[in-house]
């Protein structure tokens, strides 16, 4: 069994207290002081008021999972004791207010009284975020820095009174620190300094800029979103298109006819927009025009609980739209997974002429860590648009079932494309042996020739493996955490970053264990359900959450346990 050495700090207050804002430095300071980060917020559906967390880990190793464990918990607002529940131990050293303590055990610290001296009680998160700094010895200097940076557009008088709030809390943290002889190490994590610090949403913007997107568009809807504004910011510098649609009918369709006169378009939504995307879905298929769409998927039905975190979504984009055509769904189980998945997405739609849906979720977008270099993660855009001549066929009839794509202007021969059935050279037709069957078996064609491309499966553990953990998309770190804290050699992991078409080897895979358990964060065990469809193998054994929340690494280790 491998110990995991590092320290998880917890903020708790209410919408619009600053939370956020201690979060971005104090992950920013953490690494640039030598520490690999990971950090992960859950939020309440409101902008002023409730109550958020944002739960951060310091640590020597790379891990990237939700843990209930709390080690330090700074409470800035009454009820965040309550609020967090279980998960504040005896072991959990409390900071705050004296009025947030809620007549638990801990140490209250007048933030507001320090900051309302320095000049204004909005800078209480400041000292706040100095006193974290100062209890776990991060780099004074490189918050001074941060600070700096963060508040430099707001004139030198604020970002001078927020230093000095922070450097009142790094004393008060240093004077706790030495005075009640607290030990709270992150530990060491050396050549981390040459590492990026990104989110979820950060790493499928970057990976559809590698991947050559020069045109975005989307209606706003949480947590979909984070990677639309993202885009429009490297706009600003970047020869990108981006268009705030409408509605998100307007938003497919405009995507389409992107992609249709030569551009590679991206779309960014999440459940209840994707709905209303399906019929612009099934005019791709038609079309057999490429499409990237970005599914960050969150709770539903309906509006359901649109700030917390879901997988609930992987039948929606399976079945969503009407007819029969192929499809491919991706869904990226790290920060890397996200970025040349993203990346592959764009020639993946462009080479086979279909639409391509990358699967994320709140809790994977919104989540911030540490993560090597992307340089050496590069690959040359594969554009298969073609110049055509006078006797061009849009639809060819070909073996492999994709036929040669042109676009308007380029050559000199018609692209005519048309949402009705049509023949070779896109006219509508009512032929229905002659030309609407052989169309259609085209189009499905193309299924085996996405098949012999899928990205195959990961296997993490012994290859002897008796006990086969079936994951995908985030719940997969969390997983290989609770691996390593469980230490049992019979027992391995397998992640799937393609869910369909499946690649053929995770049958074997599948078949070779004992003992299969699907771990999902759905309702119904929507993979393991593909899974049984495609290779016949039925999963029986299910850990599924559903409640908002991510799995934590103590919460897998007793279910998983448990299920043995």
């Amino acid at each position: 069994m491998k110990t995991i050495q590092g320290c998880t700090v917890v903020l708790g207050g209410e919408a619009g207290q600053g939370v956020q804002y201690i979060e971005t430095v104090l992950v920013r300071v953490a690494k640039d002081s030598g520490f690999h980060v990971f950090a992960t917020k859950e939020y309440m559906s409101r902008v002023r008021g409730g109550i958020n967390t944002t739960e951060i880990r310091l640590h020597t190793d790379r891990l990237r999972a939700h843990v209930d464990r709390i080690d330090l918990l700074v409470a800035l607002k009454t009820g965040v004791i309550a609020h967090l529940g279980r998960r504040v131990t005896e072991q959990t050293l409390i900071v705050g207010e004296q009025t947030a303590l809620d007549g638990a055990a801990g140490f209250a610290m007048p933030l507001s009284s320090i900051a309302t001296e320095i000049g204004n009680k909005i800078y209480a998160n400041s000292v706040a975020l100095g006193f974290i700094c100062g209890l776990l010895r991060l780099d004074r200097a490189v918050m001074i820095r941060q600070i700096t940076a963060r508040f430099s557009v707001k004139g030198e008088d604020v970002s001078k009174s927020n230093i000095r709030a922070a450097e009142k809390g790094y004393g008060l943290g240093e004077d706790l620190r030495q005075d009640q002889k607290i030990i709270l190490d992150p530990g060491q994590a050396p050549g981390v300094a040459g590492e990026l610090l990104m989110s979820g949403a950060d790493a499928v913007a970057l990976g559809a800029l590698a991947g050559g997107c020069n045109a975005v568009f989307a209606y706003p809807m949480t947590p979909g979103t984070g990677v639309f504004t993202l885009m429009a910011q490297f706009s600003h510098d970047l020869d990108i298109v981006v268009e705030q649609v409408e509605d998100e009918m307007g938003v497919v369709n405009m995507a389409l006819g992107a992609w249709y006169a030569g551009a590679r378009a991206l779309v960014s939504t999440s459940g209840g927009g994707f709905a209303l995307m399906t019929e612009g879905l099934s005019l791709a298929g038609m079309t057999e025009t490429p499409l990237v769409v970005h599914l960050a998927q969150r709770p539903g039905p309906a509006t359901g609980l649109p700030t917390r975190t879901e997988q609930g979504d992987l039948n929606l984009a399976l079945y969503a739209g009407h007819g029969e055509f192929p499809r491919i769904i991706l869904a990226p189980s790290d920060l890397e997974q996200a970025f040349s998945l993203t990346r592959q997405a764009f020639n993946l739609a462009d080479a086979c002429q279909v639409p391509v849906i990358l699967l994320t979720d709140q809790y994977f977008v919104d989540s911030i860590s540490t993560v090597p270099d992307f340089k050496g993660n590069l690959v040359q855009i594969d554009n298969r648009v073609i110049k055509t001549g006078d006797d061009y066929k849009r639809y060819l009839l070909t073996e492999n079932g994709i036929s040669p794509r042109g676009i308007p202007g380029f050559g000199s021969g018609n692209v005519c494309v048309d949402s009705d059935e049509h023949d070779e050279q896109g006219r509508i037709t009512e032929d229905l042996d002659g030309v609407r069957v052989p169309m259609a078996d085209k189009r499905m064609r193309k299924l085996e020739i996405l098949r012999k491309m899928a990205i195959e499966p990961e296997l993490v553990g012994p290859i002897d493996y008796k006990v086969l953990l079936v994951t995908w998309g985030s719940t997969t770190a969390s997983v290989q955490e609770a691996l390593i804290v469980m230490g049992n050699p019979n027992m391995a992991l397998l992640s799937c970053p393609q869910l369909y078409p499946l690649p053929a080897s995770v049958a074997g895979y599948l078949q070779k264990a004992e003992k299969v358990i699907a771990i999902e964060g759905n309702q119904t065990g929507q993979f393991a359900d593909l899974l049984h469809k495609e290779t016949g193998v039925a999963i029986k054994q299910r850990i599924l959450k559903y409640n908002g929340m991510p799995f934590s690494v103590e919460e897998l280790v007793e279910r998983i346990g448990g299920e043995l």
